[in-house]
């Protein structure tokens, strides 16, 4: 008697390929299932993906980490943009999804949050700032 391959179910499978793309483009991105598949293959954090126009959305904390950027992005509507931001009270975060070498450019971000060291917050807050005031003065709804 032989031995049969384990065989996997279709959501498994799309979990899978999710995991092991490097980037996603013009599309929209579920973070929490983008979290939960790699998660589930033993990943802890999201590490080395590149989004180029895609649509993030939540709800959900992204914790940036390391070597990750934001090129051209809307990081989210907030009447204040603080309101994007969350700081960690004790020397680790937990329950955020982590992302690490990642690049986004030209994304759009949905009921997201974000969080990070001091340096990356104030980095954020001003880029957010920035960008909302130059909506405002071309006419367009920063909020």
């Amino acid at each position: 008697m032989t031995d049969e391959p384990a065989k996997i179910s279709p959501a498994e499978a799309a979990g899978r390929a999710m995991v092991a793309r490097t980037s996603f483009d013009k599309e929209a991105v579920w973070l929490p299932v983008l979290a939960v598949n790699h998660w589930n293959a033993g990943e802890m954090a999201i590490t080395g993906k590149t989004f180029t126009d895609c649509v993030i959305e939540g709800p959900a904390v992204m914790a940036v980490m390391n070597g990750t950027t934001f090129d051209g992005c809307n990081m989210g509507a907030a009447a204040n943009p603080r309101n994007l931001l969350l700081k960690p009270l004790g020397d680790k975060i937990v329950g955020a999804i982590g992302m690490a070498d990642c690049r986004f450019v030209r994304c759009r971000f949905a009921q997201v949050a974000f969080t990070g060291d001091d340096a990356l917050l104030a980095e954020l807050e001003s880029g957010i700032t920035a960008g909302n005031s130059a909506m405002e003065q071309t006419g367009g709804d920063a909020a």
